[in-house]
């Protein structure tokens, strides 16, 4: 390879870096010999800087494929700010700007041309490409988010297919490929489908060790959980969401509650679209609330954390977007909300996709998104296994790695599970080697003849999960693999040979289950509490709602458990509650006093003698429930029992909803009309227990959420009973 020594003097003079960040000097080494380029890094790991240096150093015009015009605009603005001479040609302009940008091109002032691939095969755009060619020669093709070539990868766009038109009508014009997240197989599929010849490639680490990795359980009141993540940051922060609606509905009650957010959807203008991305990268609002249409190439290092309020539909999608958090390589914070009623959302976005095969491929996607959620193993073993990489774990920045769930040798479990694959001639996914192993009598078993396999039925003592979770760990950890065709054929590899050969042992983190054998007394005990932590809580989100601030603002939820489980009887004993400072105490010590004093005289009555703890099963009323229950059984309207209680028919609504799940007699034609509730029904029924927007799509916008969520509290309900 020829040798450079004069590169770092062009960085510093033209981009003010005294050095090359890991990987990129090698990357420009294979530019400036005219080799074409595979590119894979991380994003930040700075891979514009791989085709811009070179672009300068060699003769001739380097045109750049870009497929968004934001990134276009935003990456020609850092240029030209370095005074690096570079344009971009899209729709956004008008012909006279054209026009001047040729003429600039055709004259040898413009050393970096931005287009959009669409733009790039047009009968138009390709002569004027074969003009610049003889008059002043085209240095580089510089494919920008090369995995959307690739129908495997997270982002495919079918006009990228055609880009190999480049290689066969400029065969010496050699092409430098790059994206920042891409699977083996997406990696041969970008090769192909440009057409490279015997390209480099460089393949970067993806491991970003100062983001912090978590996933959460989506609670009943998620916002206020979002809400707690925006305000314990000070700087920018990036909320994806799976709908428009739902992005519109979350910038709405945030900017409610003075969070300066703006959103960005494809429902918007691509002024609007613009403008709002403009002040984002800008600092002049802190909040982008988006769809995955938002940040592809978005160039703002200062991201200080990204959330993902929905699941996203591939882990590819989700490290790349998660991965715009702390691009300047300062800790940054990136949660991912999990809540299954997303799993039937974007199934059903996936069942409209018109080819099965696609259909396949992203279902196979979704339950990789699923399995990492739920993963109990290192978040970045799980992440940097999915491409490829190995990482021992125990990364210190992940929630699982941070709050280790405790950890079980399964060596010899491991050993049947991989035996299994192994006697099956590694040909089914992970729920047919369960069944094996569960010694399930299903028909497909029987025709296979796999009844009569020395694996069947060894595994009956576990449970589907517990079996489950352990080839997910085995897949994570890197001791089994599966196809990525759609199909999630399980795949032995030289791992797993050594475990059943007993040369590698096997631990897994498996999540913590309470099996608790309390008497009558203990479990009546733990009853009480939880009904009075119930109430605490209740009380505390009537106040919340009053003051219209979170719920977490009040009290945390360890201080509400610490009142219900130590019962304090004066303020000076509540003040000495942790989470209780004085102010708080003078606030709101002697309503919740009063509340602990009004269940201790009355909780005789409340548990039954029969009762079990259960935590999703406390049916008692709140006394501002009841309060509300008894103005309805007057007749008062939502609307008019919220001006008489002085608070918002929100709130109002909150309590019916709460009533109706508590089986009590709540008639619902006293406040929906009967066709509508039976429209709303027919919904449910097909989509089931997913959140209210997408619901709402379905029935249009006649329909209000309030309808929604009394219609749904009554199915749960029914449900729940059946």
């Amino acid at each position: 390879m020829l040798q450079y020594p004069d590169l770092e003097k062009h960085l510093k003079y033209h981009f003010g870096y005294d050095h090359f960040r890991p990987g990129q000097r090698e990357i420009i080494e294979d530019a400036l010999a005219n080799r074409d380029l595979m590119v894979i890094m991380p994003t930040g790991g700075g891979k514009s800087l791989c085709f811009q240096l070179p672009a300068l150093l060699k003769q001739g015009l380097t045109v750049v494929v870009s497929p968004l015009i934001a990134l276009m605009q935003d990456q020609v603005e850092a240029l030209r700010n370095n005074n690096i001479p570079a344009t971009f040609l899209n729709s956004s302009l008008n012909t006279y700007q054209v026009r001047t940008r040729e003429e600039a091109i055709m004259n040898g002032k413009i050393k970096l041309l931005y287009v959009a691939p669409e733009r790039l095969i047009s009968d138009r755009f390709l002569p004027l490409l074969d003009v610049v060619k003889e008059k002043i020669g085209i240095a580089n093709f510089a494919i920008d988010e090369a995995h959307c070539v690739s129908e495997w990868g997270h982002d495919f766009r079918p006009e990228y297919r055609q880009l190999m038109l480049l290689k066969r009508r400029f065969p010496q014009v050699s092409t430098i490929a790059l994206t920042a997240t891409a699977t083996d197989r997406v990696k041969a599929d970008i090769i192909r489908q440009l057409g490279l010849k015997d390209p480099a490639v460089h393949l970067a680490s993806f491991n970003r060790q100062n983001l912090y990795y978590e996933v959460k359980t989506k609670s009943k009141r998620p916002y206020n959980d979002l809400l707690e993540i925006v305000r314990e940051h000070q700087g920018s922060g990036i909320i994806y969401c799976l709908t428009r609606k739902k992005v519109d509905e979350l910038t709405f009650k945030l900017q409610n509650d003075k969070i300066s957010a703006l959103p960005y959807h494809a429902g918007l203008s691509d002024d609007e679209r613009s403008k709002n991305q403009t002040r984002f990268i800008r600092d002049d609002v802190r909040i982008m609330v988006a769809t995955i249409a938002f940040g592809m190439g978005i160039n703002k290092p200062d991201v200080r954390f990204v959330v993902h309020y929905d699941l996203p539909k591939n882990l590819e999608s989700y490290y790349q977007e998660s991965g715009l958090a702390g691009r300047d390589g300062e800790p940054s914070r990136c949660t991912l909300f999990l809540n299954y009623g997303d799993v039937k959302t974007i199934e059903f976005i996936i069942g409209q996709k018109p080819d099965p095969q696609e259909q396949l491929i992203a279902k196979q996607q979704l339950r990789q998104v699923i399995d990492y959620a739920e993963g109990t193993d290192c978040r970045r073993t799980i992440q940097l296994g999915y491409f490829g990489e190995r990482f021992p774990g125990n990364c210190g920045n992940c929630d699982n790695c941070l709050y280790p769930k405790p950890v079980q040798d399964c060596t010899i479990d491991a050993m049947k599970f991989l035996s299994c694959v192994a006697r099956c001639k590694e040909r089914y996914g992970i729920s047919y080697i369960i069944d094996v192993l569960r010694g399930a009598k299903n028909q497909k078993i029987i025709l296979n003849r796999h009844d009569q396999l020395s694996t069947y039925g060894i595994g009956k003592e576990k449970s589907v999960d517990e079996w489950r979770l352990l080839g997910r760990s085995l897949l994570h950890q890197g001791l089994l693999e599966q196809t990525a065709d759609g199909y999630s054929v399980l795949k032995l590899n030289a791992l797993s040979w050594e475990v059943m050969r007993k040369q590698r042992t096997v631990s897994i983190a498996v999540p913590v289950v309470q099996k608790t054998n309390w008497d009558e007394n203990n479990s009546s005990k733990a009853a009480e509490a939880e009904i009075l932590n119930y109430r605490l809580r209740s009380l505390r989100k009537q106040i919340a709602d009053e003051q219209n601030v979170p719920p977490y603002m009040i009290f945390q939820d360890s201080t509400l458990k610490l009142m219900a489980q130590m019962q304090p009887k004066t303020l000076e004993e509540f003040g000495e509650l942790s989470g209780v400072g004085s102010h708080k105490l003078s606030q709101y010590g002697e309503r919740f006093l009063a509340e602990i004093q009004d269940y201790v005289k009355d909780k005789n009555s409340q548990i039954p003698a029969n009762y079990q703890l259960n935590y999703s099963s406390v049916e008692f009323p709140t006394d501002t429930e009841i309060t509300t229950f008894e103005l309805y059984k007057q007749g008062f309207s939502i609307e008019e029992i919220a001006r008489d209680r002085h608070l918002k028919p929100s709130t109002i609504v909150n309590h019916i909803e709460n009533l109706i799940e508590k089986n009590q007699p709540i008639d619902l034609n006293n406040l929906i009309p009967l066709e509508r509730q039976k429209k709303i029904w027919q919904i449910l029924e097909v989509l089931g227990d997913i959140p209210l927007t997408p619901i709402r799509e379905n029935l249009g916008e006649s329909f209000t959420y309030e309808e929604i969520r009394l219609v749904k509290a009554r199915w749960k309900r029914d449900k729940k009973k059946a």
